[in-house]
């Protein structure tokens, strides 16, 4: 192999007579009788490559065996494109390199799908072979748009002052709402470390020992159901600031987020961010991520269902309706429609069309003439306007709704990619009951303190309790979420308590963090990043897995090496540990 002089991606007309090196993968091979056209590729770009039988010192022979995806290396001489061989779509468009030396390195076997079409084989089929996918365009581009985003964080903190610590990744087993992974210590027989599903005790530990402006890039576990956004492994910007209020961790969040849309993408984003309330963005938007890119709101129909004949919505604790401007679907797509939110619990979907000055179709015929007219002047509604309408209990109504909303604008390309509408979604409830277990739980997370005019709440009304969490969200995804911390013993105790945690359990799983706030523990709080998710919009992708280099399954597995897998016995007796079913 001959050193590279440059790479397949920075050749112009300024380098033409130059003798140069060249080493990387073949992207396409085209033969012309006496002539061979290849178009070498590496991670900087493409050069076009001239085999010349007439000119050409080697064995020609095998230069017509060249496969795509063969690894060379090779030397020769930069010139000029025939005029009619010009591609404007390459940055090395205009020139080639008359070869006059080829190393072959490596041959490729026949690929088992197409490297050039991502399409051509499952995702599955695509991620055990994950190191070719990478060799795809769209996904190195997703990993230089992953690097850039990286560089833009940590120069950003680090001019606002922070400093990066790294935490611990085996830790204490404590309960944070998702299942621990855990792993089990050869040298303390029958004990266990977690890996962290985030580094919450650390960081807080951190501004107790006067760090007040700490961040980390960091890893996190958690053990929990998957679905297209989520990974067992992941990875967090988690920053904690002290003596700060909302407002502060507001100002930093945006001023992150809108240099890493700057550096990365050249778009500007606004120096401030909306703020919404959980409870609005609940109930406008039937959910707590709302898309702003479009203007789809939810709208409270049961004054109207109630005064008409209309009997099934009449016992129904909420009716949401979402009115569709210029938009009416076939029997067809309503029957799909109505498929569709019976999935988010809905009993079905009523609708209505307006056509002629009147509402017909569906469930019009139970509302009289005036109420429609009441109706339509209070909704706006508009000939060619579609109204539907779920009723039911009110958290299924927002749930199904929501989803339905976001649906309609999938299938009517509401919302441009290219535009982000960042907002903060604010004063949670601190708590929400588990029926099942007959107990409160955490919104966020137990570190979360309650607004100051609620504690009082915590004994009389703690479902009411608001708290001094936010989350960032943007075109429908959490990017960020966070809080403002507990910073007394006393009252972290009082939250674990509300949530079912003992004094003893306290003591056994946060008596280091509540042992802590003897001594002198100042107020703090802070956010994390979801970092893949966060990569993920600005890759314009909406699969989480395109934005992680190996990534596992939606069932928590890496086809690639086939993790996790069996362990020999030998490595059990180790660890103490005996698997049930297993001799």
């Amino acid at each position: 192999m001959k050193k590279r002089t440059h790479t397949c991606g920075e050749l112009t007309k300024n380098d033409v007579s130059k003798s140069v090196v060249l080493n990387g993968w073949i992207n396409t091979v085209r033969l012309h009788g006496q002539v061979v056209f290849v178009d070498l590729r590496d991670r900087y770009g493409k050069t076009q490559l001239v085999f010349n039988a007439d000119t050409y010192p080697g064995d020609f022979d095998a230069v017509k065996k060249l496969s795509i995806e063969d690894v060379i290396s090779i030397s020769g001489t930069v010139q000029p494109r025939a005029d009619e061989a010009v591609n404007p779509g390459m940055f090395t468009g205009e020139i080639e390199v008359a070869v006059n030396s080829l190393v072959i390195l490596n041959e490729t076997e026949p690929l088992p799908f197409v490297i050039t079409d991502r399409e051509s084989a499952s995702e599955d089929f695509r991620l055990k072979y994950r190191y070719l996918e990478l060799r795809t365009e769209e996904l190195q581009k997703n990993m230089i748009t992953r690097h850039r985003a990286y560089q833009a964080v940590r120069s950003y903190l680090t001019n606002e002052q922070f400093i990066e610590v790294e935490t611990p990744v085996l830790m204490k087993s404590t309960p944070e709402g998702a299942r621990d992974y855990l792993v089990p210590s050869r040298i303390h027989n029958g004990k266990f470390f977690a890996l962290p599903q985030s580094p919450q005790t650390y960081k807080q530990l951190l501004m107790i020992s006067g760090f007040d402006r700490y961040f980390q890039i960091v890893k996190c576990f958690r053990d929990e159901d998957l679905r297209a956004d989520r990974q067992p492994e992941f990875t967090q910007i988690d920053l904690e600031m002290s003596f700060v209020d909302e407002q502060d961790i507001y100002a930093l969040g945006e001023g992150l987020t809108g240099s890493v849309f700057k550096e990365v993408l050249g778009v500007s984003l606004p120096q401030k961010f909306p703020v919404m309330t959980y409870n609005e963005a609940m109930d406008t938007y039937g959910t707590d991520k709302p898309d702003l890119r479009f203007e789809l709101q939810l709208k409270d129909v049961k004054p109207f269902t109630d005064a008409s004949d209309f009997n099934a919505f009449k016992s129904a604790e909420t009716v949401k309706g979402l009115v569709l401007p210029g938009m009416q679907y076939s029997r067809k797509i309503i029957d799909q429609m109505t498929d569709f939110v019976k999935q988010y619990g809905a009993k079905g979907l009523a609708w209505m069309k307006a056509e002629n000055g009147v509402l017909s179709g569906g469930i019009s015929k139970f509302l009289s003439e005036d109420l429609q007219q009441k109706l339509r002047n209070e909704l706006e509604i508009n000939d060619g306007d579609m109204i539907f309408m779920i009723g039911d209990a009110k958290e299924t109504v927002l749930q199904s709704t929501g989803a339905l909303r976001n649906e309609i604008a999938r299938r009517e390309n509401l919302a441009k990619e290219s535009d982000f509408k960042p907002l903060w979604v604010v004063d949670f409830p601190m708590f929400e009951w588990d029926e099942d277990d007959k107990r409160f739980i955490a919104m966020h997370h137990p570190f979360t303190a309650p607004k100051n005019e609620d504690i009082d709440k915590l004994t009389s009304d703690p479902k009411n309790v608001i708290s001094r969490g936010y989350d960032l969200v943007i075109n429908g995804y959490e990017v960020a979420g966070g809080s403002i911390r507990i910073h007394e013993r006393d009252l972290q105790s009082k939250v674990f308590k509300l949530l079912g945690i003992s004094k003893e359990e306290a003591d056994q799983k946060f008596g280091f963090l509540l042992n802590a706030f003897r001594y002198g523990a100042p107020p703090h709080g802070g956010i994390a990043f979801g970092f893949d998710r966060l990569v993920m919009l600005l890759a314009g992708t909406h699969n989480i897995r395109d934005v992680i280099a190996f990534p596992k399954t939606t069932s928590a597995m890496s086809l690639m090496d086939e993790s996790p897998s069996p362990v020999s016995n030998t490595q059990l007796d180790e660890l103490g540990i005996v698997l049930k079913g297993r001799d």
